[in-house]
């Protein structure tokens, strides 16, 4: 499905629900397949959670999860201590081009049976799954969070807990922590001191306990997008939102204040407004918060400011080249950007090439990140439908705003 859009109108001021974060909702599943217990509330509708809750109900054979990245490692890990279970669990031509290896040998160092079924470091894998009894683990720290969040979430049920060992530079901190709150929310004992993470073992949880996912803060994104490109005075108010967000991508409240965005904290609403600040100049070290980066690019390009981005390393192994992917499409519109194995830099651009096809590369961010920019000039997005992966309700939600979509070749 291809769509074109446009805004012929200024956006309407509204007030969206926006669905719960992909990234809670993985975790807290992947914590109630282990302590059924747990009821969890506001889950995220997205394709990832959807693979993520089919795949935990197979009890032998293939699970397949398609594009969803967070599910091939958090699975991973879960299988892998599900005694008399054997699994193959692999996923997308995409997928199986990501990299696993990291994860793997940490879930071999704890005695984990694993073996790969085509090519040596990624998927698809071969998990027979078996009482770990291992408790001692040494990561390299700058790898993807996920592999770390993996590993955390299925500590509990290893008979001595676990001790992992983080060596280097810590990467995306912000999810990290997300997964020990959520641990220590279900009442699992943890501790993050220096680069050693301990979490206790618990057989179950004593109380039934009730877990309500906050709504997507990078879902969110698109909307701060959307009110910095837009006239001052154009509001928009999203639900459930809290101020003490566990997740990382919170923090592009504060970057938004750069492009003009102030940020409300209400009655578990945000209220974004666009007012008459914005610096000709942003630089942002996205270390802690790399999914928000394609959505800053874009604004900033609509809005004819420079920007520099750095800590994109884990960029390169998403869904697609996300750096690349930027560059190619960005300078398609007229902008004039640079890319390195971790950074961006765009120069102030003039968006002078309106109705051009942006390519999605199967990536939900690159379709979503891109369609703010129809405030300004009409854009074409290319396999529209990827959005499903993490916001199925996306092009409705935009509807609502005023904007114009249409179906096109």
């Amino acid at each position: 499905m291809n769509l074109r859009i446009s805004s012929p109108q200024p956006v309407k001021n509204a007030a969206l629900n926006i669905s719960g974060s992909k990234s809670e909702t993985n975790r807290l599943l992947l914590l109630q397949a282990l302590f059924p217990e747990l009821a969890i509330k506001n889950t995220s509708n997205s394709d990832d959670s959807e693979a993520m809750m089919r795949a935990l109900t197979i009890q032998n054979g293939l699970a397949d999860i398609h594009h969803a990245g967070t599910a091939m490692r958090f699975l991973a890990a879960y299988f892998a201590i599900q005694e008399n279970r054997e699994i193959i669990l692999t996923g997308s031509q995409r997928m199986q081009e990501r990299p696993i290896e990291i994860l793997v040998e940490a879930l071999q160092q704890l005695g984990a049976d694993i073996s790969y079924v085509k090519n040596a470091g990624f998927p698809p894998i071969k998990i027979k799954g078996k009482k770990l009894v291992q408790n001692q683990v040494t990561l390299n720290a700058n790898v993807s969070s996920q592999y770390i969040s993996a590993l955390l979430l299925i500590a509990p049920k290893l008979e001595n807990g676990l001790e992992l060992t983080l060596e280097g530079k810590i990467t995306s901190v912000p999810y990290i922590n997300m997964t020990l709150a959520l641990l220590d929310e279900i009442g699992v004992n943890t501790s993050f001191i220096g680069n050693v993470i301990k979490v206790s073992s618990k057989s179950e949880i004593k109380n039934p306990t009730n877990v309500t996912v906050e709504s997507d803060w990078s879902s969110a994104s698109y909307f701060y997008s959307i009110v910095a490109l837009s006239p001052i005075g154009t509001q928009i108010k999203l639900s459930s939102y809290k101020e003490n967000s566990l997740q990382g991508d919170s923090h592009l409240s504060e970057i938004y204040e750069t492009m003009g965005v102030k940020t409300v904290f209400e009655n578990n609403q945000i209220i974004i407004t666009k007012n008459d600040r914005e610096t000709p100049v942003i630089a942002f070290d996205l270390n802690k918060t790399p999914d928000i980066a394609q959505t800053i690019a874009a604004t900033c390009f609509g809005l004819g400011i420079s920007c520099r981005l750095t800590g994109l390393h884990t960029l390169k192994i998403k869904e697609t080249d996300r750096l690349e992917a930027l560059k190619t499409e960005l300078e398609k519109l007229g902008a004039t950007i640079a890319v390195t194995n971790d950074s961006l830099i765009l120069e102030k651009s003039t968006f002078i090439n309106p109705e051009i096809k942006i390519a999605t590369y199967n990536d939900h961010r690159m379709a979503m990140a891109f369609a703010p920019l129809a405030i300004k000039k009409p854009i074409l997005i290319e396999d529209a439908g990827v959005v499903s992966k993490s916001y199925p309700d996306f092009w409705s939600d935009l509807k609502t705003l005023g904007f114009l979509i249409e179906e096109t070749n």
